[in-house]
């Protein structure tokens, strides 16, 4: 047997004796589907099969997910060259073909799938390295103070994933070592032999291990130790006497200050002071800013004082922590305040129910029509005078007495579709002041403007004498609102005796072409009246002239119905021929 050979059966033999490799204890046979499993981190250059090439098969190709790794050799042998990594790709999925001698493929490919096994080669690690926790001086043993998460990249829910936690050492070990407790297979890290007193120790160190079957890691937990809420916040004064503010102080003004103290550890919920107004705010137009550093309180405005509503509030404000006080201790009068706040009257001006008053009628009500009202109301009790700014139009009017609005001239949408107008109201007597509110007025359509064309047309001209008929296209329009379907007008001549001669087609609802029907036509100007109608409601139409010119060139003009909305005389003017 030649040292080929040799060694060929030699690494068969191994792959036989270590891996188990191949289907049904063979190592080559037939090129077909293949499924094998190698586990990962084993030495390079390890055969996996070998195939067998049928004629006129002479080689092997190998395609797919290689990686660089898989390698198939010209007499079928399919190995390995590198070690795998189950972590950076657990299945790898290849394709074999066999080629004859020309490189064609005359088998194949076929799939072969290796699945690279796991192995416990990856070291388990903390999501975090340090983690802080904290715990009440009361807390009971069992209490939970957090939870430590770890994380192994090897295969989930295999022995080489499972991990466990340990506590390897306390700092400071008082007022004894095994105080916490880290549950083994959870992570929850939890006290556990008894309460423990921030006096004795305000923080605890602890050093935690996670294991799997090979490999350790650690990391560092910090235990801070809560002081319990067991004082409640006492207030220097019980009472802060009488105070007396204007109606028209600022909103956000700093109307008192106030302080209370906390005996419990400073700087936390335990000692932090929180001020309640329980007592003669109703309305919430006071509100009180907590100093976090001195726990100083400040009594600002949050909404204007009303002397009219309320002249006098006796004020009741309360004391607490956000932190709740330990069973057996209660809030007491020692953490209440009081105060008077005295209104004293400030004349103000008149007030609108409404800063914006809105109202919509149709374009074609009546003078004197109601279109609005606006009122106001002054705070101290005065009449209130109503008057009008920037009726720029002078459509409208106001009753000076009760605020009511009416139109006292033609409305026109289409000269302004939404009418703005300031309402002034003024107090009668005192100090005459006054303010104002807007009041919008829109104005629906109707339909009051007759169709007209959108523009001068020249152009419709002929050759002494017409070779052909010709024609005009030509475009109309009116003023009034355009709806969701649109404009439909209808066309048509001014007189029966130019159907003869001339006629009106509609192309759609704003076009419409003017067309000779004939070429025998004399050589002078000919004015064309069309009929054109809206369909709207009212109805309205328009006469306009169109000319039709031979040997000119062509003009155009509108005749204005002057209201009347009646067709023109359907007689073409007569004017001189026109020569060469």
């Amino acid at each position: 047997m030649t040292t080929q050979a040799q060694l060929h059966c030699l690494c068969l033999l191994t792959l036989y004796l270590t891996t188990g490799y191949g289907q049904e204890g063979k190592f080559s046979g037939p090129l077909k589907p293949m499924e094998f499993s190698i586990f990962e981190g084993q030495e390079p250059s390890q055969p996996i099969f070998q195939f067998k090439a049928n004629p006129p098969a002479v080689t092997f190709k190998l395609t797919g997910e290689t990686d660089g790794i898989f390698q198939i050799q010209s007499d079928g042998l399919l190995y390995h060259n590198k070690s795998l990594d189950r972590e950076t790709r657990a299945v790898h999925r290849l394709q074999v073909s066999a080629l004859d001698a020309q490189g064609n493929t005359v088998e194949g490919p076929v799939p072969v799938t290796i699945e690279v096994k796991d192995i416990n080669d990856n070291r388990p690690v903390f999501l975090q390295q340090h983690y802080e926790g904290s715990v009440r001086q009361n807390s009971r043993p069992g209490s939970s103070i957090g939870t430590l998460t770890a994380h192994d990249m090897d295969e989930q829910d295999t022995i080489n994933s499972v991990l466990e936690y340990r506590i390897v050492d306390q700092t400071p070990k008082v007022p004894q070592d095994g105080l916490f407790l880290v549950q083994e297979f959870s992570g929850i890290l939890q006290l556990v032999v008894q309460s423990l007193r921030k006096w004795d120790t305000p923080q605890y160190n602890l050093t935690i291990e996670v294991s799997d079957r090979d490999f350790k890691t650690l990391c560092f937990v910090q235990i801070n130790v809560i002081d319990i809420n067991d004082q409640i916040p006492i207030f220097e004064k019980s009472d802060y006497g009488n105070l007396t503010f204007p109606e028209d102080t600022a909103v956000g003004s700093v109307i008192l200050t106030i302080q209370a103290t906390d005996a419990d550890e400073p700087h936390t919920g335990s000692s932090k002071i929180l001020y309640r107004i329980t007592q003669g705010d109703s309305e919430g137009r006071l509100e009180i800013e907590t100093d976090p550093q001195t726990n100083t309180g400040y009594v600002k405005l949050k909404k204007p004082l009303d002397f009219e509503t309320v002249a006098i509030h006796n004020i009741v404000v309360q004391a607490e922590n956000p932190e709740p006080l330990v069973p057996g201790v209660q809030y007491n009068a020692s953490s209440s305040t009081t105060f008077r706040l005295t209104v004293t009257d400030v004349n103000e001006a008149p007030q609108f129910f409404q800063q914006v008053s809105e109202a919509k009628v149709s374009e074609a009500v009546a003078k004197g029509t109601k279109v609005g009202n606006m009122t106001a109301k002054d705070p101290e009790g005065l009449d209130v005078s109503y008057s009008l700014r920037g009726d720029k139009r002078g459509w409208l009017r106001i009753d000076p007495a009760t605020g009511e609005i009416f139109s006292v001239a033609l409305l026109d949408r289409e000269a302004e579709s939404l009418y703005r107008v300031q309402v002034v109201a003024t107090e009668v007597g005192g100090s005459y002041l006054s303010s104002t509110a807007q009041f919008h007025l829109t104005l629906t359509d109707v339909n009051d403007n007759p169709p007209r064309l959108v523009k001068e047309y020249t152009g419709l001209f002929f050759c002494y004498p017409p070779k052909a008929p010709g024609s005009l296209i030509f475009e109309a329009t009116d003023d009034d609102e355009l709806t969701f379907r649109g404009r439909h007008f209808t066309f048509s001549l001014g007189s029966e005796s130019l159907q003869k001669d001339w006629e009106v087609s509609k192309i759609n609802g704003t076009h419409a072409r003017l067309s000779t029907k004939h070429t025998g036509f004399e050589e002078r100007v000919y004015n064309i009246p069309i009929r054109i109608g809206d369909g709207g409601r009212p109805p309205l139409e328009r006469t306009v002239s169109l000319p039709g010119i031979i040997l000119a060139v062509m003009f155009f003009r509108m005749k204005r119905d002057k209201g009347q909305h009646n067709a023109e005389s359907a007689q073409a003017s007569e004017t001189k021929p026109l020569r060469n």
